[in-house]
C-alpha cells in the first residue's frame, strides 16, 4: 500500500501562508491518503468509478481484477466488452475502458512518459481520451503522479471544505483561484485537508 508523501516542509509553508488552514491542520493532524502507483489502473478505476459510490466502484474493479487476473491493457485488449460489462458497469464505461487499453497497447499512449511531462501538458493529453475528463485527470496527477500542487475546482469537495474553512456562501473562480496560489506549491496538501473539511464533523 502507497500514501501521498508529505511532511513538515509542506505543512509549515502551509500554516505559514494561511493561519486559517493551519488550524485546521493541527486540529485534523497527519492524514494517510492511499495512492495507486500503477497509472493504467489508476484510469480504469477513475473511469469506473464515475457516477457511482466509492463502495459500488470497488467492488466493480475488484470483480474486474478477479476476471482478468491482473488489470493490464494486454488482457483488457484480449477480453470482450461484454465480459467486462458484465462486471457491473454500463456498456459506455466498458467501451471507454477498452479503447483506454487499445491506446496503450499500441503504443499510442505511453502511460510512462507522462512522468516527465508538467501538469498543464499531463491534462491536455488525458482529456483528449474518451471517459477521461479535467476532474479525472487532475486526480490522477494527484494520486498516481504524486504531483504535488493540485488543487481542483472541478471538484465540489475541495469547493466545500473551502467554503467550510472560510465560512464563505458562495466561491467564484477568481476566489478560488487566490486561495490556491496561497497553498503553491503544496496546493495537493492543502487538498487533503479540504477534503477532510468538506464534511461538517472536520
Amino acid at each position: 500500500m502507497t500514501y501521498f508523501q508529505y511532511g513538515p516542509q509542506e505543512i509549515e509553508h502551509l500554516k505559514k501562508k494561511d493561519k486559517k488552514l493551519g488550524a485546521a491542520i493541527d486540529r485534523i493532524g497527519f492524514i494517510e491518503r492511499k495512492t495507486q502507483p500503477e497509472i493504467f489502473l489508476a484510469m480504469v478505476d477513475s473511469i469506473i468509478s464515475q457516477q457511482i459510490s466509492g463502495k459500488a466502484a470497488d467492488t466493480i474493479l475488484a470483480r474486474l481484477c478477479g476476471l482478468l487476473g491482473d488489470v493490464t491493457a494486454a488482457n483488457i485488449a484480449a477480453t470482450g466488452p461484454e465480459r467486462i460489462q458484465q462486471c457491473g458497469m454500463s456498456m459506455k464505461k466498458a467501451g471507454y475502458i477498452k479503447n483506454l487499453a487499445a491506446l496503450v497497447h499500441t503504443g499510442a499512449l505511453d502511460l510512462d512518459g507522462l512522468r516527465a511531462l508538467p501538469d498543464d501538458e499531463v491534462i491536455r493529453k488525458l482529456v483528449k481520451i474518451d471517459g477521461i475528463g479535467v476532474w479525472t485527470a487532475e486526480m490522477l496527477l494527484l494520486f498516481s503522479l504524486g504531483r504535488p500542487d493540485v488543487v481542483s475546482y472541478g471538484d465540489l469537495a475541495i469547493r466545500r471544505g473551502m467554503m467550510n474553512l472560510y465560512g464563505l456562501k458562495e466561491l467564484p473562480k477568481a476566489k478560488f483561484d487566490r486561495y490556491r496560489r496561497r497553498y503553491s506549491p503544496y496546493g495537493s496538501v492543502a487538498s487533503l485537508y479540504l477534503w477532510r473539511l468538506s464534511v461538517p464533523e472536520a
